[in-house]
């Protein structure tokens, strides 16, 4: 992966997309990406697209594959974007990190994430409709068209818990407990949301991450914490 630079003039012979391009090739799996979120992310030094002689930004192949990355780590794993940088700058340095949490592999650069019908993704996760039926009955997954691999990961959970005796019926509170958190991150975004330039809604946006990464790692030390009383 290319190192990221501040200022580099753009190659006249090589492939490079204005601002507009990007959007019209990045919108239908990012809807929310815009002008002033491709800007906040170069300001935060997630990608550093080329300048021409006026100074107008273009995007290479490279920046790209960087900025589909950056926002599916947003969007499926609610990284922050301060975790991504790092990650990607031990990646620029030549090194293997690995992402937080561990259980999450560095997809393809090129990558897109897969969708499922209710057919494939029962198949998929070896469970059988009625599983599926019940995870939608107890909010756990929403019903849909079309699935996600974020859906494939909870019905396949799902399955190894049934063999444990663990329904999805007994975690219904898991849904309260996601919308109450919810809550707290409305509330904590309060004197960002108020102000309307499309700059706040990014930082609103990214700062909710950070905050539902921090959430995240209350919940899993307390598991932990729990775990260990249950061991002793």
């Amino acid at each position: 992966m290319a190192r990221l630079a501040t200022h580099v003039r753009a190659p006249a012979s090589a492939t490079l997309l204005s601002i507009g391009q990007v959007l019209a090739k990045l919108n239908p799996e990012f809807p929310d990406l815009t002008p002033s979120k491709l800007r906040f992310l170069e300001e935060r030094q997630l990608v550093a697209p080329a300048r021409t002689e006026s100074g107008y930004r273009k995007f290479s192949a490279t920046d790209m594959d960087r900025l589909r990355f950056v926002l599916t780590m947003q969007r499926d794993h609610y990284l922050p974007l301060k975790v991504i940088r790092g990650y990607l700058g031990e990646l620029d340095a030549g090194r293997a990190p690995e992402l937080p949490g561990g259980a999450i592999a560095a997809p393809s650069m090129l990558s897109v994430e897969r969708k499922f019908t209710r057919e494939e993704l029962i198949r998929a996760a070896g469970a059988n409709a009625m599983l599926l039926g019940d995870a939608i009955s107890a909010s756990l997954i929403m019903p849909a068209d079309l699935f996600g691999e974020d859906c494939l990961a909870v019905l396949t959970s799902l399955v190894e818990l049934q063999r444990s005796g663990i329904e999805p019926r007994h975690l219904r509170g898991f849904r309260a407990a996601a919308e109450r958190e919810l809550g707290l991150i409305e509330n904590a975004l309060m004197p960002v949301a108020r102000r309307k330039d499309a700059s706040s809604r990014a930082r609103a946006a990214e700062l909710a991450r950070e905050i539902a990464g921090q959430l995240e790692i209350v919940r899993s030390s307390l598991i932990r914490s729990a775990l260990s009383r249950l061991e002793s």
